[in-house]
């Protein structure tokens, strides 16, 4: 594959959903384990996906050698539709740099409110069900000038704008763990050693679309 294709699989699986029949295909690292956490926040009044969810992000965390880290822990404690909100207070949790742990926490902060907004973007479809930006505009030419900017221009130039992804995960990494080379871990070790959701199980799938 061509650089351009393996970055754009690459933005593809950090915005899909990571469920049963989005399972990823790619080796997951750091990067998915941001994902899986905000889709626990934005599934957080859905019961059957929070359990998922939270099991496959503990369940990479520790496949990724994250097991007693601040970042773990977080999943164990924080109540589902607040890890984004509480990631930033991480550097003040088990870690012996405290003198900078105010300016990480600023920076994970601005960091951690572009990644999501990238990925609400990135899955806009099922973000704005109802009521899409701009819905409430009166006047029709300029709802629709807005509606097509979103659900038309927006679209083409994801795949550029998603690349922010590829970054923000970089430094996010640096700040919040501080450890180089990052792991990664490909989905069939993570079911066989680390109890990862199987998709293919149909006890799996059938929990996943439960609530639905």
């Amino acid at each position: 594959m061509t650089q351009n294709r393996v970055e754009q699989t690459r933005i593809d699986q950090l915005t899909s959903t990571y469920g049963p029949d989005e399972a990823p295909r790619l080796p997951m690292d750091f990067g998915d384990y941001l994902s899986l956490l905000w889709r626990l926040d934005k599934h957080a009044d859905q019961p059957a996906k929070v359990k998922y969810y939270r099991q496959c992000a503990l369940s990479l965390a520790e496949g990724l050698g994250l097991k007693g880290r601040s970042v773990f822990r977080l999943v164990e404690v924080t109540p589902p539709g607040q890890l984004y909100k509480q990631l930033p207070n991480a550097p003040y949790r088990g870690t012996s740099h405290l003198i900078d742990a105010h300016d990480r926490k600023a920076a994970i902060t601005q960091l951690t409110e572009l990644r999501a907004d990238v990925l609400k973007i990135g899955t806009y479809q099922d973000r704005w069900p109802v009521s899409w930006p701009g819905s409430g505009i009166i006047e029709t030419e300029l709802r629709e000038r807005v509606f097509a900017v979103l659900f038309t221009a927006l679209q083409g130039q994801f795949s550029s704008f998603g690349r922010l992804l590829l970054v923000v995960d970089i430094v996010l990494a640096d700040l919040l763990l501080g450890i180089q080379p990052l792991k990664e871990v490909k989905i069939h070790q993570l079911i066989a050693e680390y109890h990862y959701p199987n998709p293919s199980d149909s006890r799996v799938r059938w929990e996943y679309y439960s609530g639905e």
